[in-house]
Order: structure tokens, then sequence, then C-alpha cells
């Protein structure tokens, strides 16, 4: 039940921000495009696109890493086919929210240019999770699942690091086989994720010129 606690605390934090907000106290008006109703988009565009950004920036160049370097092999795949899915999906649902809501913000008939190509970013970003949730992570994880089973009748894979199965692989031509087409596959699922972290790369460098600080 932690997480729901924890959850409830960030909720009721953001509840006391948005009542003490200057459009709380200063915008009387209940038309659909009113000043509320903006500063709530902009909340759920910015909320969105940090918690994609932050996720991406973490699993990528952070918390897998570090799992990689002191986890058993096998341990640490078995943790990646659980947390690869989540972490898809959890920034392809608030690229697409930050999609919608910079969609609503900019029509694409009266968007400048620059909002044009932020929009075609952020799609971008949306669609490489998406690849990367419904065709590169299945393949992968499954793959993966198979070289296991292979690796277990070598045994090895509850080492940390390659060189065990670099070193089965010489002399074992069906589990060399299976390194190539998963390093293959998972060079897709990198490529696409770092495009998608690319992507939201752009549009940070956008929102910060909006800033005033």
């Amino acid at each position: 039940m932690a997480w729901i606690t924890r959850f409830l605390t960030a909720v009721a934090f953001l509840a006391v921000g948005v009542i003490f907000s200057p459009e709380t106290f200063e915008s009387k008006s209940d038309s659909p495009y009113s000043p509320n109703l903006s500063s709530f988009i902009k909340l759920a565009h910015l909320l969105s696109f940090s918690t994609a950004w932050g996720a991406a920036l973490w699993v990528t160049f952070i918390g897998g890493i570090i799992m990689f370097k002191y986890l058993p092999r096998h341990q640490f795949g078995n943790l990646q086919s659980k947390m690869f899915p989540a972490y898809f999906s959890t920034v392809g649902v608030c690229c697409a929210i930050t999609v919608a809501a910079f969609g609503y913000l900019h029509p694409w008939k009266s968007a400048t240019t620059m909002e044009k190509y932020q929009l075609g970013f952020l799609v971008s970003a949306f669609a490489f999770n998406l690849t990367n949730l419904v065709v590169f992570t299945p393949m992968t994880v499954e793959m993966m699942k198979q070289r296991h089973k292979v690796e277990k009748e070598q045994n090895i894979g509850d080492e940390i690091g390659w060189s065990k199965n670099q070193e089965a692989a010489k002399t074992n031509p069906k589990l060399a086989a299976m390194n190539k087409k998963f390093g293959m596959i998972h060079g897709l699922s990198s490529l696409a994720n770092i495009m998608s972290f690319g992507s939201l790369a752009m549009h940070s460098w956008y929102l910060a010129g909006k800033l005033n600080l």
C-alpha cells in the first residue's frame, strides 16, 4: 500500500498548488477556453512530458547500466523483461497526453512552423515507444527466454557480465546464432528508445526557451 500513500501525497500537493494558483483567485470565466482550462492543459502537458523525459533518462542512462553491472545476468534479464513493458507503456501514455495537450494548445491550422516541428517530435517519441512496446519488446523477451534455456544447459547465466556467454558461444553454434539474433533485435529496440529520447530532448529545448525565470 506504500505506493498509494505516495500517490495520494503527490495528489494532495498538486491540489494545494492548484488552489493557490493565481488563476484560481483571479479567473471567473466559465468559458471552455478559460485561463483555468488552459492552465490545466499546460499542467497535463508539463507533467506528462517531464515524467516521460525523466523515466527515459533514468532507464536509458542510469538504472539499466547499474543493474547490468551488479546483477547476475539471468536475474538482470528477467527483471528487464518485467520492467520494459511497464516502462514503454508509461512513457507511451505520457507521450500521448503530451501530444494531445500540445495539439490542443497549438491547433495545426494556426500553429507556427516551430510549433508544428515540436508536435512532430512529440508524435515521433510516441511512435518509437509504441513500436518498442508492441514489436521489439515481445521479440526481445521471447529470444531472451530461449537463450536463457540454452545457457542453463551450459551452466552459465548466474554470473555478472558476458564473459562466460562469449566463451560458451565459441563452441556452441546454437548459442552463437541466438546471441546474434538477440543483439540485432535488442539493437533495434535500443535505437528506437534513443530516437524517442532524442525527440523528447528536442522538445525540452523548446520548453526551456519558453520559461521566464
